[in-house]
């Protein structure tokens, strides 16, 4: 699928244009510069500075194309794994997760560490320590640092309350408190859009450019991505379906709603659920997804996650609805194959080539790897970006990818 991507030939578009080549070359890569200027509309000559100054940075390689006819052959394009790195933490109740990632999307190095709360006091040294036991496993340039943790951020009436977030975490600048740790510029967002944007760069948005995610976490949160792009809103919380009412006068939910989703559909759910049946089990155990305590379920919340899938197709009219996270996959597989049929809605269509419902290609490492992609996307998206922000004036306005940050700092 053609990158829908367009540069200009201002001068107060060239940060913005370096941005569009660098997505090209990630998206389509290997790619000969004729190819590029044909995907992103920029002149040839404009394309050739541009790739020139990345290859002096060490973002791209080059090598002759296999010829396919008399006469030279092309020079192809693609990104250098090991022009950037960065780091992905995600923060979770028990323990913090780490990842290294390089440009490509490959992982380089993994770490966790077990917390004994996840309290900012005792979080925030144990990132920092983290984040240094990762660089010194593949030494290399590193671009900065992201982390993920539950949300929405800043809602007085849910946020950090309840069995869904983190304690502690309220009014303070955690991007600002991690770069000051790491020396590295941070970002800080929600699981579930970090997991969304992870899903869009280097999962199912490599052919798919318009979906919904879905991400069981801690509860369960969801990002709309619109040709390749995570969708935020206002105040950085959209996709914050979990605290959608979907049954009347349902389960109590720690936001003062009665019936929202994740009461009957999340990692919490469930467990809640085998709790109240008397049944200790290790959900990450394969044999797990067949056990009649996890079948019944996977029954009691097949009927509102078909509503809201319902609600959420004839809201948005998405290609795709993406379930992902930490959802053990045999389960979580289990339940997308219960959810079939799904109820009608304006994406039941008979010219879709593509089904309505998938699995994530990423799986349970989504919102970790979507951490460290909140670091690198400002280099590979088009839309927003730090490697280019103070040299030059700014490129036209646009929606950046970085509203999820509550703190950021060049």
């Amino acid at each position: 699928m053609a990158t829908r991507l367009k540069g200009t030939n201002q001068d107060l578009g060239r940060p913005y244009n370096r941005r569009i080549v660098l997505e090209a070359v990630r998206l389509h890569g290997p790619i000969s510069r004729a190819d590029i200027a044909r995907l992103v509309a920029l002149s040839p000559q404009t394309i050739t500075n541009i790739v020139r100054e990345f290859e002096e940075m060490g973002l791209l390689t080059a090598r002759r194309e296999t010829p396919k006819r008399p006469g030279q052959p092309a020079i192809e394009l693609a990104i250098d794994p090991d022009g950037g790195l960065a780091v992905g933490l995600q923060l979770l109740p028990d323990r913090l997760r780490g990842v290294l990632l390089d440009l490509t999307g490959a992982v380089r190095g993994q770490a966790q560490a077990a917390l004994a709360a996840s309290t900012p006091e005792t979080a925030l040294p144990a990132m920092a320590a983290l984040v240094r036991r990762l660089r010194d496993t593949a030494p290399g340039r590193v671009l900065g640092v992201g982390l993920a943790m539950p949300g929405p951020f800043d809602v007085e009436a849910m946020s950090f309350v309840g069995p869904t977030t983190l304690p502690g975490w309220a009014g303070v600048p955690a991007a600002e408190r991690l770069q000051d740790l790491t020396g590295l510029p941070a970002f800080v967002g929600g699981d579930a859009p970090a997991a969304a944007l992870s899903e869009a760069m280097f999962g199912l948005g490599r052919s798919l450019r318009d979906f919904f995610y879905i991400h069981f976490g801690l509860g369960l949160g969801g990002g709309l991505v619109v040709d390749g792009q995570v969708q935020h809103g206002a105040w950085g919380n959209a996709g914050e379906l979990g605290h959608m009412p979907i049954v009347p006068d349902g389960h109590a939910c720690s936001c003062g709603n009665e019936g929202c989703l994740e009461t009957y559909v999340s990692v919490h759910a469930l467990r809640t659920a085998l709790a109240e049946a008397g049944v200790a089990l290790d959900l990450a155990d394969p044999a797990a997804a067949d056990h009649p305590a996890v079948a019944a379920w996977i029954e009691a919340a097949v009927p509102p996650l078909r509503r809201a899938l319902c609600a959420l197709e004839n809201l948005l009219d998405p290609a795709c609805i993406v379930l992902g996270g930490e959802m053990p996959e045999p389960i979580l597989r289990r339940l997308a194959d219960r959810l079939d049929p799904l109820l009608p809605s304006v994406s039941r269509r008979r010219d879709r080539v593509t089904p309505r419902l998938a699995l994530s290609a990423l799986g349970a490492d989504n919102a970790l790897v979507g951490a460290a992609v909140l670091a690198i996307s400002g280099l590979l998206s088009p839309r927003s970006g730090l490697l280019f922000a103070e040299a030059e004036p700014a490129p036209p306005p646009t929606h950046g990818k970085f509203a999820i940050a509550t703190e950021t700092r060049a």
